[in-house]
């Protein structure tokens, strides 16, 4: 995963570009560049590391000067982490940056070598600019839809021509691409904080369409050269929800912020006391149908499916499997048209459960998409969306986006449940009472102590790195209420109605963690840093 920008306008663009990489920085923070015409040539400047790396390399060396450009922020894969290998690559006709893995690079770097094309990288990104290069006449546009015939992976790329020195162009396929538009500049970016700052409207790529952006105009083409007329989104949320809002961390920020997450996800879907997902396309009928679940996800989202799991089972007594996105479409699933696929992916965009969506749909299976990103590539292809309304989540260990998912997932199993006459009316206004307060509960709660029957263990661990609590009990779970006060033993248990409730000792690392406030404030503590 790594973060491209782009910018044409009348902005310093290397400050427009650098502060679009700060917000699409967790994508990436093995390196930075960024590629700026600058007097009729373009300057590259990038470096290994941090963002703050290349800022400080561009107060020695002099900020590229001018009104269009591209960025990049790293995720390495392939080539290590390094300056050489550092995004954008080209020469000085032509400069890219690329998010994601052309899979058949080996092929075309042996084909440009024999043409007497050298290189420096060991980057897969490298041959598609050299690529371009070979192929390039003078339409960059044929250009490029010569090169992505060419061209197996996926792939968003930014780039830029030397003989069009206010175009940026862009293409994509699979991984996520949109064009900013705003007053007399327009932008390019792989998600929407990037650009939040400038614009709120933006045009959402699709799989290989080509999009040539200049300050006052956006045009976007088809494989075919034909023009594609698209509607403009608008993010339904402000700068400051890209922002970290006075916390230290946008992590503590969106812990803080999932009371307000649950609750805008929970209530509209909640009618008269019950669970319902009218609105969102799924009928009753169609819930008394489905023979058996697959959920499918990566990463954190794939931890909500196995909640989601054990929710569906326990309460609606339908059989529901977990897999892993790049998982689930190597095994051959045996999949049935009765059965129901559920899709987890906060962005949207995630490349492997895309996939196993597209199998799921191939089969002729009905898809339900939980997603965070209106009009995403995954909410576009499934039959039916459950939207979270979590906002933007930049921390890379997911928190807000989790509890939302989780949720939903509950609604579903609850509504699944009484559709199949698992659960009675009473028994489901009860949970979804339950459900309702949630947002309640957190904040009551706060964040300095968590306590719960069991702990995931991507959980466990971002909550430490943040300086939370966390107390692993099933019974004093069970027993005690919202407002009931408690008497913390560190180590040792937890007083509660004078019974002693006991608990597991927590390492001294982790406790040195915890009594710091946190991960960071403990290195730096360790470190004599504070």
């Amino acid at each position: 995963m790594c973060g491209i920008v782009g910018y044409v306008g009348d902005r310093d663009c290397a400050d427009v570009l650098v502060d679009a990489l700060s917000k699409l920085e967790y994508r990436g923070y093995d390196s930075a560049g960024i590629a700026v015409f600058e007097k009729g040539t373009i300057k590259v400047e990038k470096c290994k590391g941090r963002l703050a790396n290349l800022v400080d390399k561009m107060a020695v060396d002099g900020k590229p000067q001018g009104h269009c450009g591209i960025g990049h922020t790293r995720w390495a894969t392939h080539g290590e982490p390094s300056d050489i290998n550092s995004h954008p690559h080209g020469n000085k006709r032509v400069s890219i940056v690329h998010n994601g893995i052309i899979e058949n690079y080996k092929q075309i770097k042996d084909f440009l070598v024999e043409e007497g094309y050298s290189f420096v990288s060991e980057t897969d990104t490298e041959t598609v600019a050299k690529l371009l290069d070979y192929y390039y006449v003078d339409d960059p546009v044929d250009t490029i839809i010569k090169v992505l015939s060419e061209i197996k992976g996926s792939y968003a790329l930014g780039i830029m021509f030397r003989d069009y020195p206010d175009t940026v162009f862009a293409v994509r396929k699979e991984s996520p691409l949109i064009v900013g538009v705003g007053e007399n500049e327009n932008f390019l970016a792989s998600d929407v904080p990037a650009i939040i700052k400038y614009t709120r409207d933006y045009y959402l790529l699709e799989a290989n369409e080509i999009a040539v952006v200049k300050k006052d105009s956006v045009q976007i083409y088809d494989m075919h050269k034909e023009p594609v007329h698209k509607e403009i989104n608008t993010a339904d949320w402000d700068v400051d929800a890209a922002e970290k809002g006075g916390y230290e961390h946008f992590m503590l920020k969106e812990i803080h912020e999932q009371p307000a997450a649950v609750r805008d996800t929970v209530s509209p879907r909640i009618i008269n006391g019950m669970p319902d997902l009218s609105q969102d396309g799924v009928d009753m009928q169609k819930l008394k149908e489905y023979r058996q679940i697959f959920i499918v996800a990566c990463g954190t989202a794939m931890h909500a499916g196995m909640v989601g799991k054990a929710a569906i089972e326990t309460l609606a007594r339908v059989p529901a499997e977990v897999d892993i996105a790049s998982e689930f479409r190597y095994r051959d699933p045996i999949l049935n048209p009765n059965d129901l696929v559920i899709i987890i992916s906060q962005s949207g965009e995630t490349s492997d459960t895309l996939a196993a969506l597209k199998l799921a749909k191939s089969r002729g299976v009905p898809v339900l998409a939980i997603v965070n990103v209106v009009g995403s590539s995954i909410a576009r292809a499934a039959d039916y969306v459950l939207y979270t309304y979590a906002g933007p989540e930049i921390a890379v260990a997911s928190t807000k986006a989790y509890m939302v998912q989780l949720c939903v997932l509950y609604l579903f199993a609850l509504r699944l449940a009484y559709a199949r006459g698992r659960l009675s009316e009473a028994e489901t206004r009860r949970y979804t009472d339950q459900l309702l307060r949630a947002p309640e509960i957190i904040k009551a709660m706060g964040v300095q102590c968590v306590i719960a029957k069991s702990f995931a263990r991507i959980f466990f661990r971002n909550s430490i790195n943040n300086g939370l609590l966390l107390i692993e009990q099933p019974d004093l779970y069970d027993d005690m209420k919202e407002g009931d006060e408690i008497t913390v033993v560190m180590n040792e248990h937890v007083d509660y109605n004078g019974k002693e409730y006991p608990i597991a000792s927590l390492p001294a690392n982790l406790m040195s963690i915890i009594q710091a406030g946190g991960l960071v404030k403990a290195m730096r503590k360790l470190n004599g840093l504070d």
